[in-house]
């Protein structure tokens, strides 16, 4: 990309909450054009479950924005501060992850952010190289650059100690921990989402200690999950899962309310902000029906974790199935053998593929959102009973054929 400083301010400042500081950012934008050396972005994710959602995309985009403007990228995964629990946001001591759910996490985290990032310009980093190196004597000079005082400032931290909820003293370490990364990496800027705020303050402040420049902080919005209310969350059910079929991008992208759909255009579409804004325009004026202009989204970010060709053939599924009554092509064969007195519902979901927990089907059946042959179930205790095929539905967009041996 060849673009001047301002240009390059607007692209990396777009759709962020805060930038501390725009003049501090494109004096080091500066520096870097006139040495030609790149800057160090880092952001860090604690690898707490398997599969990422659109929302965690919003710090990789931005991240393939400082990319595609020739800077370094470490992708830095927290499997040291993952082992103690984040607390931000968390009215009770969350639980730490063990080392087998950071080395599983992390590599289900490599494989993904490669449908965003240049894997040839992405360093990925462990902050164990270093925080498990440090000594208890480091450990005892880190934690001495912090007041509890000050560590009260965190809402978190003063809603518990106010309403006399426990606060582990690991606890108090993780932001300090967290703003070592930065001193570690000698980081020029730090992406993190708006609940993160404190603990990359906490770098810039580390960074001075030791006696380097502070980094620049960028902070993202979290993103809204499909209800338009409530952040964008796998427990909530709101979410739309980077690992998901074409089939359930595409048609949970459609689902979203006009309103929300230029907000995940302004955050993770690739298309220039003029061009969104000639969308909105054409929308407002009618020369443009906002399901087309929901469309284009839905093929975009389709299109982004799995093919163009997955996109065309999940829009004609979608077509297929909602505005003429179909079904989708290729709907996939689920074979069950030897159950001569049946197979309880949701454990043949799950078997199937089309939920992830025999809970989440549970949930499903008791909508009402589940059907065989084109009729609802509301039992969750449901059996199903062999027969030679059933036609297995879940939601609006999941399809199965079971065939029984």
């Amino acid at each position: 990309m060849n673009l001047s400083i301002d240009e390059q301010l607007d692209l990396l400042e777009r759709g962020a909450v805060d930038v501390l500081s725009h003049d501090d950012l494109k004096k080091k934008l500066v520096r870097s054009q006139e040495t030609g050396k790149p800057l160090k972005v880092k952001a860090g994710f604690d690898p707490t479950a398997p599969d990422l959602h659109i929302g965690h995309t919003v710090l990789i985009q931005k991240m393939k924005h400082f990319q595609e403007l020739g800077h370094e990228i470490y992708f830095l995964i927290g499997d040291f501060t993952g082992m103690i629990g984040d607390p931000t946001g968390k009215s009770d001591t969350r639980k730490p992850l063990t080392q087998n759910d950071v080395a599983r996490n992390a590599e289900s985290y490599k494989e993904q952010i490669f449908k965003i990032l240049d894997p040839a310009k992405t360093r990925i980093v462990f902050n164990s190289e270093w925080l498990g190196k440090l000594t208890s004597y480091d450990l005892v000079e880190l934690a001495s650059q912090l007041t509890v005082a000050r560590m009260l400032e965190r809402e978190d931290f003063k809603i518990r100690f106010e309403n006399e909820r426990p606060i582990s003293i690991h606890e108090f370490l993780y932001p300090l921990i967290q703003g070592y990364d930065s001193v570690a990496l000698k980081a020029d800027v730090e992406l993190g989402g708006t609940d993160q705020r404190f603990n990359l303050l906490m770098g810039r402040d580390l960074q001075r200690t030791w006696g380097q420049e502070p980094q620049v902080v960028i902070t993202m919005p979290l993103l809204e999950g499909l209800d338009g209310v409530e952040k964008m969350s796998k427990s909530l059910g709101n979410y739309i899962g980077i690992t998901e079929s074409a089939d359930d991008i595409y048609g949970k992208i459609l689902s979203v309310s006009d309103t929300l759909m230029f907000r995940y255009y302004d955050l993770l579409s690739n298309l220039s902000m003029d061009e969104i804004d000639n969308l909105s325009r054409d929308m407002e004026n009618g020369l443009l029906h906002p399901k087309e202009v929901k469309k284009g989204l839905a093929r975009e970010l389709t299109a982004r974790y799995h093919s163009s060709d997955a996109a065309l053939k999940a829009e004609a599924n979608f077509e297929k199935v909602f505005k003429h009554h179909g079904l989708p092509e290729d709907i996939p064969v689920h074979t069950v053998t030897n159950a001569q007195q049946g197979i309880w519902l949701p454990r043949l979901m799950q078997d199937a593929g089309l939920v992830q927990s025999n809970s989440e089907a549970r949930r499903l059946i008791t909508q009402q959102a589940v059907s065989l042959d084109g009729e609802r179930i509301s039992d969750k205790d449901y059996t199903v009973m062999p027969d030679s095929e059933v036609l297995l539905k879940v939601g609006k967009r999941r399809f199965c054929r079971v065939c029984f041996e």
